[in-house]
């Protein structure tokens, strides 16, 4: 098994979750979008930035990876959200906005991988000024779950607004085997 084909289907997992909740979000209107419910982020519109934000964060420490992926170009031109706390978009429209071009880079920025950038070493400050180092396959995989978990948060909040998202499982997006 490749696990660059596996981080591909992981990115096109994240598109899919992404386009299928903000659609399911987009008629709440901004009021009821950033309404406190009482999630942990607050708000399904700030679930929904945290999930942004820190896809950049990791995606800025990806960008110093020895193999300096030029589909990071674009995140290495943005500013940094220093912290996950602080809002960056005014606006739904501009956060979904925002998700797709993001959508766009992670797409290319798999597409990129192979598998012998897996086991290299990125390092890493957290807001704290702790350093780290870890093995980027590592890294890559907790930014993924990072996403699903806090998806689910947001899943969450519209099913207790009656809205039901159907299948979330990554499993639609793997093929069948016939023969």
């Amino acid at each position: 098994m490749s696990l660059a084909r596996e981080f591909a289907r992981m990115a096109a997992y994240n598109r899919w979750m992404n386009t299928r909740l903000y659609a399911a979000a987009a008629p709440f209107g901004e009021a009821a979008l950033q309404a406190d419910r009482g999630a942990f982020f607050g708000s399904l519109f700030a679930t929904l930035q945290h999930i942004w934000q820190a896809d950049v964060i990791w995606l800025k420490r990806f960008a110093d990876h020895p193999a300096r992926f030029a589909t990071l170009d674009p995140v290495r031109a943005m500013p940094h959200p220093y912290t996950v706390h602080v809002p960056t978009h005014a606006t739904f429209a501009g956060l979904q906005a925002a998700r797709a071009s993001l959508d766009d880079v992670i797409e290319a920025f798999c597409a990129e991988l192979r598998d012998a950038h897996f086991e290299e070493a990125i390092t890493y400050a957290n807001r704290a000024g702790d350093s780290y180092r870890k093995p980027f396959g590592a890294l890559l995989l907790h930014c993924f779950n990072h996403q699903v978990h806090h998806r689910g948060q947001a899943t969450t909040l519209l099913h207790q607004a009656g809205i039901d998202m159907g299948s979330t499982d990554l499993v639609s997006l793997v093929e069948d085997i016939h023969g």
